[in-house]
């Protein structure tokens, strides 16, 4: 009876120390990532890189535009329109007029809404950054990435999920359930890394079912300045 205890004993004591080195291990990871997401912010700031937007409303291409984009002294987005194909608007003043306003309505909606997904998918300090200081990870799958997962991480009721690489640390994919201005938003982003070591968003799609809208954002040919 005794050894039967003793081995009860042993077991409740090894089970204990593995969960707690997997406690610890998670922390760490946890540490790790966002470290390297604010080194790799800091790393940002010294590029300047082309964004091609692509809006489709209805199922129709209302606007693509190109721009050039870096970040100015006060560390916030500049942007400079580099080309802008935007679809044709109706011949006639009153249908031009409508057109003229629900366009300029559209692109205020979209400045709001594009700023809301860099709060989840650029690497600057913000609510991301608090929300991996204290979240859990769960990993590595079979893809050799972490992830974790979280709620009410930038706006109330929102779900959050970013997969990390576990060895890199660098982030590989978001994917987030948000709102704008009451309407639900479905966002995926996925990210690349170049030589220097720079991580960036190079591919993000946010559909908003509620008004058939779609914005697609592509990121590409990053440099440093001279």
């Amino acid at each position: 009876m005794r050894r039967k205890i003793f081995w009860i004993v042993v077991v409740v004591v090894m089970l204990g120390d593995a969960s707690a080195w997997a406690q610890s291990a998670n922390v760490n990871a946890a540490m790790q990532i966002t470290e390297a997401r604010k080194a790799n912010a800091a790393l940002m700031r010294q590029y300047t890189w082309n964004s091609r937007t692509e809006i489709i409303e209805g199922g129709q291409v209302k606007d693509i535009r190109i721009e050039l984009v870096n970040y100015g002294p006060d560390g916030q987005l500049q942007r400079s329109l580099i080309n802008d194909q935007q679809s044709r608007m109706p011949i006639g003043f009153l249908r031009r007029a409508v057109a003229e306003a629900k366009k300029e309505q559209l692109e205020n909606y979209l400045i709001g809404l594009r700023g809301l997904i860099e709060q989840y998918t650029m690497p600057t300090v913000g609510k991301v950054l608090d929300f991996m200081n204290q979240a859990a990870t769960s990993g590595p799958d079979a893809n050799g990435l972490f992830q974790m997962a979280g709620n009410n991480v930038v706006v109330p009721a929102d779900s959050f999920t970013v997969w990390t690489d576990a060895r890199t640390r660098q982030t590989r994919r978001v994917q987030v359930t948000t709102f704008f201005q009451g309407d639900a938003v479905n966002v995926t982003a996925t990210f690349e890394t170049i030589p220097s070591g720079l991580t960036y968003m190079s591919y993000a799609e946010a559909n908003v079912g509620a008004k058939e809208l779609s914005v697609q954002v592509q990121n590409f040919n990053y440099s440093r300045p001279n």
